[in-house]
């Protein structure tokens, strides 16, 4: 029953367009029925519910993409952690169409990059090339998180874990989301962890998505990102 009902809902938002440019397919509507009723017990612990804006965060060297979803008073709140599966390439960001670097930084991703007819299972594209890169004269599209378990400069899950991101964010936007935010980093931003890395080419962008990083730590809200001089800038997101 509950199957069918959530078939119908999915069905009825479609037709009636209440967030255009969420696309399906009966592949998808069969991955978000079976992954809604694994999510469920998991959102009811954690009083959470699908159609809430959510956040995603992904961590290189720890090989974690974690899904954060908003609580009624308006932090996000961690809903699960899923091992990355395979990623290409190593720490440090994409910069060139082949070089099979995943690609690091703040990206959005809107309603229309999810793909529910994709050679891997479910897909979302994550929105490389960003302003930041552009920025940087990098190049390279169609970087995706996805599932399959095999990775040419994307990041791929399990078909499960797939199904179950692709669940919460399509219910986020059908919900009203224009974008969600993906924060892709080498590693967790600690000062620790950027220590270890002091004498890398990249210390000074690291240091930049730790600012944004630290501010999400703390505010719990999705920081507000800009690209001025060739650099991120951060400020907190308003109450």
């Amino acid at each position: 029953m509950f199957g069918r009902l959530l078939v119908i809902l999915l069905l009825a938002g479609a037709a009636q367009g209440s967030q255009p440019g969420v696309p399906t397919s009966r592949r998808a509507m069969r991955a978000e029925q079976e992954a809604s009723a694994r999510l469920r017990p998991l959102l009811d612990a954690q009083s959470l519910a699908l159609g809430a804006p959510v956040c995603l965060r992904v961590f290189k060297e720890e090989r974690v993409l974690e899904v954060w979803l908003r609580t009624e008073a308006g932090q996000f709140r961690l809903l699960k952690s899923y091992p990355i599966c395979a990623f290409s390439g190593g720490l440090g960001p994409k910069l060139a169409r082949g070089d099979g670097q995943s690609p690091e930084g703040f990206y959005a991703v809107r309603p229309g990059a999810l793909n529910p007819a994709s050679s891997y299972h479910l897909s979302f594209d994550v929105g490389y090339p960003n302003a930041y890169d552009r920025a940087k004269g990098r190049t390279g599209s169609a970087l995706m998180v996805h599932g399959a378990c095999v990775s040419i400069g994307c990041y791929a899950m399990t078909d499960p874990a797939i199904e179950e991101i692709w669940t919460v964010m399509a219910a986020a936007f059908r919900n009203g989301q224009r974008a969600i935010q993906i924060q892709l980093f080498p590693f967790r931003m600690s000062v620790e962890s950027l220590a270890r890395h002091r004498t890398d080419r990249w210390y000074d962008f690291r240091v930049d998505l730790k600012t944004g990083s630290d501010l999400f730590e703390i505010a719990r809200v999705p920081p507000r990102v800009e690209v001025r001089s060739g650099r991120y800038r951060f400020t907190a997101a308003p109450d």
